[in-house]
């Protein structure tokens, strides 16, 4: 049987108005009222019913949360921070995969919308033109978490990834490595893009010409790693270091060298991004970029949190500060 606000009016000899002040913390309610009510509940097993409560308060205390990949463990830690905030400001979140396709992410910010929502926190690759449109003509908030905006026009949360491309290639290219090579995903995101930039921007100020063949494109994943290393070290001029934009493919490329005789880093440095989890299971441990990946979600949803409570906002683009993390995959002198 269903237990209704009613059926709690009903028992307790108190109007619905009552039970609905009690159930939602109103301090209007006497005491003894207040104590026969929740005991009144107790008894009856009364749950309040989260979609009437969002009707009358046009509030439904819900968050939706995009994200490109939920079995990838950059996005699950980011996930944790989202969901560690929103529980602190008593949000619930709908979690959904978009899979990095453009057609379903605009298709699940409508399903969300469709939802009623408070707010929505969006993590995808490419920001297009209908992106922009949607969240422009959005009903609730929206916040973009480690995704670059080139519209500059929605808040956001990430780090500066062109700056942290550059300093890796330049610790590199400082370790006395002719031109070390680059194994990213495809330019198909802005991230990525920003990445690739800091990169040719780390030899160019060096007067290093770019050598497009030391330069591999992939998939995000670890078989793209295995397979970029062997493109390289089938070169005339194989690298000797490799700057890795993730690094779940860094894990490929180091793989990959140990499967064909090389010694990580005496052979071949690599250098990854991100420090998720991987950089310190792998053998040797990886240096890598950190993004503070738990911090860009609690910060993002902060940020939601603000907007959806019409709180003043100083600074809507948040640029959380990155780091150097040298481990056993570079030489580090």
């Amino acid at each position: 049987m269903n237990i209704t606000i009613y059926d709690v009016a009903r028992e307790a000899n108190v109007s619905m108005a009552t039970v609905s002040r009690v159930v939602n913390g109103n301090p209007n309610v006497k005491p003894t009222t207040r104590k026969k009510v929740l005991a009144t509940i107790e008894r009856l097993g009364y749950r309040p019913n989260a979609v009437a409560r969002g009707l009358a308060s046009k509030k439904t205390t819900t968050v939706g949360a995009i994200i490109p990949d939920i079995s990838n463990i950059f996005f699950s830690e980011l996930a944790r921070g989202i969901e560690d905030i929103a529980t602190m400001y008593k949000y619930n979140i709908i979690l959904s995969s978009s899979d990095q396709n453009k057609d379903k992410e605009l298709q699940l910010i409508n399903t969300m919308l469709e939802k009623q929502v408070d707010g929505i926190l969006f993590m995808g690759g490419n920001i297009t033109d209908e992106h922009t449109h949607q969240f422009k003509t959005s009903s609730v908030p929206i916040v973009l978490a480690s995704t670059y905006d080139p519209t500059d026009t929605i808040p956001t949360v990430n780090i500066d990834y062109e700056l942290a491309a550059y300093e890796a290639t330049k610790h590199l290219i400082e370790n006395g490595h002719k031109q070390p090579a680059l194994v990213a995903s495809k330019l198909n995101t802005s991230v990525n893009v920003l990445k690739y930039n800091g990169y040719i921007r780390a030899l160019k100020e060096s007067n290093i010409e770019v050598n497009e063949d030391l330069i591999i494109k992939g998939v995000y994943a670890y078989q793209t790693g295995l397979t970029a290393v062997e493109e390289l070290l089938a070169l005339d001029e194989k690298p000797t270091a490799v700057f890795v934009t993730y690094d779940e493919i860094a894990l490929g490329v180091i793989h990959g060298a140990q499967d064909m005789g090389l010694n990580v880093p005496d052979d071949l440095e690599v250098f990854g991004f991100d420090n998720t989890r991987l950089a310190t299971m792998v053998r040797p441990t990886l240096t890598t970029i950190v993004q503070p990946t738990y911090d860009i979600g609690a910060v993002a949803m902060r940020l939601l949190t603000k907007y959806m409570n019409k709180e003043e906002v100083e600074d809507k683009n948040v640029v959380l500060p990155h780091r150097i993390e040298l481990r056993n995959s570079t030489l580090n002198n």
